[in-house]
Order: structure tokens, then C-alpha cells, then sequence
């Protein structure tokens, strides 16, 4: 099973091979903003694992069960952004999806896929979601904006 560091690493290693056509540890390194003795580590994990190939001083190369982690990762990384787009999140959506997507299932993500294809093709039905946020009532009137640290942070967003 992976960690969230693990997917968080994985994740990383496809985009830059899909930009770039190639990672090292260095890269790596650099995109995270990690020291490139974690990196090492990890990278030796993720080989283990079965997730990557990788000869000390080489480039870092996926393995197709690490292609297919990837692409899964940068799609509900890209799913979460915009179902949360969608319902004008007003803040910290790139914070939010960090927190959300290392505990969602796939067949959830699923759920969130169909509702992001929903609304693209029934924007009226979109229109009266965002309505009804805009309201911005919580449940039997509480303040529950209160409850959450993370709210008082990012409030002047």
C-alpha cells in the first residue's frame, strides 16, 4: 500500500516525465522542495515496490504499474481541482485537494468524475448549486467556519 508521500512522490515522477520526458533525483529534489537525500530514499521505495526503475546516477523511469498509479494520480489531482473550480471554492483549492485526495476511493473519484461531466453538460443545474452556496448556510445555522483553523488562515483570501 502506498503512503500519501509515496503517491505524492509518484505523482511528481509522471508529470515530469510528461513534461519533460525524463526525471532524475534532482528534479525530483527540486519539485517537491525536498533534500535529495529523501528523495533517495523514496525513490529506493518506490523501486522496491514495484512503482519505478531506477540505477543509481540514471534517470528515473516508470514501470507500466507505475504509469498506471501516475496517470491516476494527476487525473484525480485534476478531477478534485475542478469539481471544487466548479462550485467556486473560493480558496485554498490546490490546500484542499492536497488534504482531500490521499482518502478517496477510486470508486468515489468516480462520483466526482460524473458529477464534473454532469455539470459541463447541465450548466443551468450548476447555476443552481452555486445559488444555493451563495447562501453560505450551514446546517441548523451554526457558525461552523469557527470549527476549522484552516478557514481563520486562509479568511483574507
Amino acid at each position: 500500500m502506498l503512503t500519501e508521500s509515496m503517491e505524492d512522490y509518484l505523482e511528481m515522477i509522471y508529470r515530469l516525465i510528461q513534461e519533460k520526458g525524463y526525471v532524475r533525483a534532482v528534479d525530483l529534489a527540486e519539485a517537491l522542495n525536498v533534500q535529495p537525500s529523501s528523495v533517495t530514499r523514496m525513490i529506493q521505495k518506490l523501486h522496491e515496490e514495484g512503482f519505478i526503475h531506477y540505477e543509481k546516477y540514471r534517470h528515473i523511469a516508470l514501470t507500466d504499474k507505475g504509469k498506471r498509479l501516475g496517470y491516476f494520480l494527476v487525473w484525480r489531482d485534476a478531477v478534485l481541482k475542478e469539481f471544487l473550480t466548479l462550485l467556486n471554492a473560493r480558496v485554498g483549492v490546490e490546500e484542499q485537494v492536497e488534504g482531500i485526495e490521499h482518502y478517496i476511493t477510486p470508486p468515489t473519484m468516480c462520483l466526482f468524475r460524473n458529477l464534473v461531466l454532469y455539470f459541463r453538460a447541465h450548466p443551468e443545474s450548476l447555476e443552481e448549486v452555486q445559488a444555493m452556496s451563495r447562501l453560505n448556510k450551514y446546517p441548523e445555522g451554526e457558525k461552523l467556519e469557527d470549527l476549522r483553523a484552516w478557514l481563520f488562515r486562509h479568511s483574507s483570501d
